[in-house]
């Protein structure tokens, strides 16, 4: 047994420019930290301003704020005692840099600036920051004077390097540096750096997590050492949900790691580690040589010891033991991630609730389920004592009940949230679908109305019969052209009636306060992606992709009929079982005894193929030849190159005349890397040349021929 050490990670729910809120978060956390007696905490990347500020990180206030909260937190005489790694912003010569800053006692002993931003998918850090583009280099930064005050001088060092203590040597990496080929963690253990701290603002998307957990594990397995992950936690004003799991990782052992999922807004992770481990395990006479020819970085020194100043042996403190990793399964992140991102929108938007047009369909019903699991997350942090959450639950949905009123279940709080509306036709809605979308309200305890729009769709036709003379029939269109005509009047279910109830039902409860409702979208990630279009498309402009937010606007139709699986059985709702069966259809025409429209039929493709085609074309970065060139190996088993072909023309094809849809996509949790959110993640022209005239078409078709011709032969 060698020396030990009790050190600090945490997750935190900041919110960008919530300047106080973040601060006492911040100041709490190192409150709890020292509670738990370590001797240093690390904090999630730009903490105090909030990592997702975006243009906000171009203007001068946010510097100067970010400057006077940690004014506040260097005088504060509680977080005293313990070494602190806090992130902000920080200008430098006229640039802004993504900087650690690294203090003791009040004052900085440094600041860090981080050396490679993240500058793809949802990331654009260098439209904000520079990257400190010399690896080792140090110079002399100018505080401000507030700061110069409490520091006894006028500067600082600013720059990759690292704090010497008595008892070890501490190194920061900041997010993406992590995720680089060659990471600041390799040639700082090779200098003898023995704890390594990151901060993060890692973002969840489905499956991600393992590959995180990976690089750090990987990270000290390779160089030994003790690892702490720090990570922002919740929704910070956009379309990110920040999926903490701080963790504590030794040698390539974790031996602490955080929730991933939760409504805690501040959590803090403390492990008690042997640095003598560390020392034992980078034994190998070739990381020694290594180590002789590593580039070598300036030292900060500190008389403070991370470790106790006594030598005698205390039988009473142990390392942390090791533990596997926890990941959720795919249907668990669906069910938690956009459940969280919900509440942080419901409770800081002030809004009285969500309203949701739900069609007896899966994607409605997969909206409602995930508002309904964050019910169950919200009754088990009122059990597990969260103040915070009892504080946002009686503000939103006690002003019905007397003071000190607390759900005990979750259909009680669903009831006062959550208000379903079915907008059916009595000619097109079929029965089922009708009482699927009842029992389901029924079972999860939303408010539900069911009403027709028969009035409203005629009344709308009329206005064309009115002004034109002209009356809409099924048989002046074919039968694909009838549906979408048919679409285009069925828009005031959503567009008209969705936010008239939103507004108003409030008032028909007689709730106080005069908060709407926010209305989520149900429109998921691959309808999304293709428009869905037959002619002018199911996802029309303004119809089910009009809404407030939508938690499944970046899921794929796959992923949420397994969630809706698994949570037939987790939630105890045995109606999700006809939701599953059902066929996906937007019922836009007469329902027979014989016959009902059918979603995959009108589009040629099926849901699951819809997600390939996602896959490929985002995270593959294929165009439609070298889409169909995969698929040809891929599919060779169950499709000839010809159906492979019309099935990758017809994609592109309406993929292309509907691109202008997702310009006006409602903001969705993100959550698959082929998210075709326009806004943030998947920049592209909303105004093609037409496909089915382009080279890459006839590239196709020559190769189709070449391979018919040869299996003739």
């Amino acid at each position: 047994m060698g020396r030990l050490i009790t050190l600090s990670t945490c997750s935190l729910n900041q919110w960008v420019l919530d300047w106080e809120g973040n601060t006492a978060r911040i100041i709490q956390s190192i409150q709890e930290a020292k509670a738990q007696g370590s001797s240093l905490r690390v904090g999630p990347e730009l903490e105090i301003c909030g990592y997702g500020c975006l243009d906000h990180f171009l203007e001068q206030d946010l510097y100067l704020h970010c400057w006077e909260m940690l004014a506040k937190i260097l005088s504060d005489k509680s977080c005293y005692d313990i070494l602190l790694d806090i992130g902000m912003p920080v200008i430098h010569r006229s640039n802004r840099f993504n900087c650690r800053i690294l203090a003791l006692n009040g004052k900085i002993l440094l600041i860090r600036p981080k050396i490679w931003l993240a500058n793809d998918g949802n990331y654009r850090e260098m439209r904000y920051f520079i990257p400190w583009g010399r690896p080792q280099h140090v110079e002399e930064y100018y505080l401000p004077r507030m700061i110069q005050k409490l520091q006894g001088s006028i500067k600082v060092p600013i720059g990759d390097a690292v704090i010497s203590t008595p008892d070890t040597c501490i190194g920061a990496e900041t997010c993406e540096e992590l995720f680089t080929p060659s990471s600041p963690h390799n040639f700082m253990g090779l200098n003898g750096v023995e704890i390594f701290l990151n901060s993060s603002g890692s973002h969840h998307a489905l499956r991600k997590l393992d590959i995180r957990v990976s690089l750090i594990l990987e990270a000290t397995r390779k160089n030994g050492g003790i690892y702490l992950y720090s990570n922002q936690k919740g929704g910070d004003g956009d379309r990110l949900y920040y999926d903490g799991c701080a963790m504590v990782i030794v040698n390539g052992e974790i031996v602490a790691q955080g929730s991933q999922f939760s409504l805690d807004d501040v959590e803090v992770v403390t492990a008690t580690v042997d640095i003598e481990e560390v020392r034992a395990y980078r034994f190998a006479p070739s990381r020694g040589l290594q180590s002789l020819q590593a580039p070598a970085y300036r030292r900060i020194e500190t008389n403070f010891s991370l470790s106790s100043d006594s030598d005698d042996f205390d039988s009473s403190i142990a390392p942390s033991p090791k533990l596997k990793p926890r990941y959720h399964l795919p249907e668990e992140e669906i069910g938690m991630g956009p459940a969280c991102w919900l509440w942080d929108y419901l409770r800081r938007s002030k809004a009285a609730g969500f309203l949701v047009p739900l069609s007896g369909g899966i994607d409605s019903c997969a909206t409602s389920v995930i508002v309904f699991s964050m019910c169950r997350l919200i009754i088990k942090a009122i059990e597990d004592g969260n103040k915070q959450v009892i504080a946002d639950v009686q503000r939103i949905a006690g002003a019905y009940e007397a003071e000190g009123w607390l759900p005990k279940t979750p259909q009680e709080i669903n009831y006062r949230l959550f208000h379903t509306v079915f907008m059916g036709m009595a000619s097109q809605s079929s029965s089922e679908t009708r009482s699927r979308a009842k029992e389901l309200a029924k079972d999860i305890g939303s408010y539900h109305i069911d009403m027709d729009i028969d009035d409203a769709f005629h009344a709308q036709k009329g206005l064309l019969t009115k002004a034109t003379g002209f009356e809409p029939r099924q048989g002046h269109f074919s039968r694909p052209q009838a549906v979408n005509k048919i679409n285009t009047f069925i828009d005031s279910r959503f567009m008209v009636n969705a936010y008239l109830f939103a507004q108003m039902l409030p008032t028909v409860r007689k709730r106080p306060g005069g908060g709407g409702l926010l209305v989520l979208g149900s429109a998921n990630c691959d309808e999304s992606l293709r428009g869905n279009a037959v002619f002018d498309g199911y996802l029309t402009k303004y119809d089910c992709s009009s809404a407030d937010i939508n938690p499944i606007g970046s899921i794929s139709k796959t992923d949420l009929k397994r969630f809706i699986l698994w949570a037939q059985k987790a939630f105890d709702l045995p109606i999700l079982e006809g939701f599953l069966t059902a066929i996906p259809t937007a019922e836009l025409e007469p329902i027979t005894h014989d016959y009902v429209q059918s979603d995959e039929a009108d589009m040629g493709m099926t849901y699951d193929e819809l997600s390939v085609f996602g896959r490929l074309r985002k995270e593959q970065k294929l165009g439609p030849y070298g889409m169909f060139q995969r698929l040809l190996h891929d599919w060779k088993d169950t499709m000839e190159p010809r159906d492979v072909a019309v099935k990758v023309k017809r994609f592109h094809h309406y993929y292309a005349i509907n691109r202008h849809k997702l310009t006006v996509l409602t903001p969705a949790y993100h959550a698959e890397n082929y998210s075709p959110d326009d806004n943030r993640f998947d920049l592209r022209p909303f105004l093609y040349p037409p496909f089915f005239e382009s080279w890459s078409f006839k590239r196709i078709d020559e190769e189709v021929e070449k391979l018919e011709k040869r299996a003739k032969k």
